[in-house]
């Protein structure tokens, strides 16, 4: 396959959502620390559409952020902007600022495809039916007919809504770079291993030089907590998926740095573990991709911050709670809220800062503060922030002292550390 010549997104890369644009430069420290330990970890900046609507911001202030963070730092590796899950509806408006699309296609998945299409896909794939060996895995990947025309029938439609994107973003491009990312992870039911082969293949004869794959895996991915599931099962998968890709590559003629990505990424720890096993066995890259922990933490170092900083996530908790239904309606397919376990207004305003900031937190070694439902809400409530305008931006100017070094932190030692820097 003939790609467009573009910067490399490297073995490993983090997707760092910035809801406001204040954290650039905070969230660049982590990755030029993980460079001076060692290890080259490629930033992607990275916002929906949907944020950058709520927030009132643009895709140019995302590139205008980054490109002011890697100078003032001095970052001298490549690094990128994601247009975060795009499509036809609003791909437009991100064409000029970006370097990297998130090619969100879920919604696709299952529509009817001309049986011929269908047909032409499983042929292509017929000399791999029976048991596939693939290099690593303990037993073969069982492949037959029916399998590849059930996987083509539920995914190809997806792959020709994608083909149909990308090709569109490279016409508004023109001769300027960037890179593709494929996205089928907001979906109920995950993407088995086989379903994975058919829809690199599909990626692969309609010419898309896929650079990540993000497919739905086991377990429940909710925002902003840990990974709900059982790790053994997902380090199966994981490294099943890993060999397709490995194989697609060889046999499909896909870009050689294809990788997997994790979504919904951040705080899942007890996954962590088995992401750098696989990477490491393997010799293979992955993308996590982060968005809301970032805010989080900026709002934890509000609320250590005190006085104007605790008042204004007090009333960011008292919108959000009065608000549940419409700040979690958007989200609803990765939060997990029990409202029963959400401590009253009451309660909260008499909490003091450093009470506020570990009940927010996500201290997975046993801090009994802690409270996901939460630092769920939090997570989705950042419209309330929104609405405050310059009150909220300059509270978070004032409090740098406390926001700055807490988003740093977040990202080295509880993502970048543990997945790329880890024994």
């Amino acid at each position: 396959m003939t790609t467009r010549k573009s910067a490399a997104l490297g073995r490993y890369s983090i997707g760092m959502g910035d809801r406001f644009g204040l954290q650039g430069v905070a969230q660049a420290r982590a990755v030029q620390q993980a460079e001076q330990e060692g290890v080259i970890v490629t930033p992607v900046w990275n916002k929906s559409n949907r944020e950058h609507q709520l927030v009132g911001t643009l895709p140019a202030d995302v590139r205008i952020e980054a490109d002011a963070a890697v100078q003032t730092l001095g970052w001298t590796h490549p690094y990128f902007v994601d247009a975060d899950h795009i499509g036809f509806k609003n791909v437009g408006g991100f064409i000029d600022a970006c370097d990297f699309f998130t090619l969100d296609v879920a919604d696709a998945i299952g529509h009817t495809v001309p049986a011929e299409m269908v047909n032409a896909l499983v042929k292509h794939l017929s000399p791999y039916v029976g048991n596939l060996q693939l290099p690593g895995l303990d037993e073969p990947l069982p492949l037959d007919t029916a399998t590849l025309q059930s996987s083509a029938h539920q995914y190809l439609a997806a792959v020709q809504e994608a083909a149909r994107l990308y090709h569109h973003i490279a016409k508004g491009r023109g001769a300027r770079p960037f890179l593709v990312e494929v996205s089928m992870d907001e979906v109920n039911q995950p993407q088995s291993p086989a379903d994975l082969l058919v829809i690199l293949a599909a990626l692969a004869a309609e010419k898309v030089p896929v650079r990540t794959i993000a497919p739905r895996f086991t377990g429940a991915f909710h925002k902003g907590v840990d990974y709900i599931g059982d790790p053994a099962q997902f380090e199966r998968e994981f490294d099943a998926d890993a060999a397709v890709v490995a194989f697609a590559v060889r046999k499909f003629g896909l870009p050689p740095d294809l990788k997997l990505s994790v979504h919904s990424g951040s705080d899942k720890f007890a996954i962590y573990p088995a992401i750098r096993r696989v990477t490491r066995r393997r010799e293979c890259g992955v993308h996590l991709k982060t968005a809301g922990t970032t805010w989080l933490e900026e709002a934890a170092g509000l609320a250590e911050s005190g006085d104007e900083g605790l008042a204004i996530v007090k009333e960011i908790y008292a919108q959000s709670l009065a608000r549940f239904d419409e700040f979690c309606a958007p989200y609803a397919a990765v939060i997990a809220i029990e409202r029963t376990h959400l401590p009253a207004m009451e309660t909260v305003a008499n909490w003091e800062g450093w009470r506020f900031a570990k009940a927010l937190r996500h201290n997975h070694t046993n801090c009994l503060e802690f409270n996901p439902h939460l630092r769920q809400l939090l997570h989705v409530g950042y419209k309330a922030a929104a609405e405050m305008g310059p009150r909220y931006r300059n509270a978070v100017t004032a409090a740098e002292a406390f926001v700055g070094p807490a988003v740093t932190r977040n990202l080295l030692e509880r993502h970048i550390r543990p997945l790329f820097l880890g024994e």
